[in-house]
């Protein structure tokens, strides 16, 4: 769900309820300034989602450098 700043200062209480079972993404002039989310959201999920995103032939410090180096 995406909000206005200004919603979310209208309605705070509702949409920190909201953010216990979904995200709720604030909007400022259009663009995306922060996000609500639960502390206790699924961590196994949030693992599963990033799982393959680094190849297995290399190590975490290998993957690091090249970003780096990509920045």
């Amino acid at each position: 769900m995406s909000i206005t700043a200004t919603e979310l200062k209208s309605n705070l209480s509702k949409y920190l309820l909201l953010a216990a079972t979904e995200d709720v993404f604030i909007t400022r002039n259009g663009k995306t300034i922060a996000k609500l989310t639960s502390p206790y959201q699924n961590k196994l999920g949030i693992v599963d989602s990033l799982y393959g995103s680094i190849p297995s032939d290399i190590t975490l410090e290998e993957a690091r450098e090249e970003r780096l180096d990509k920045i």
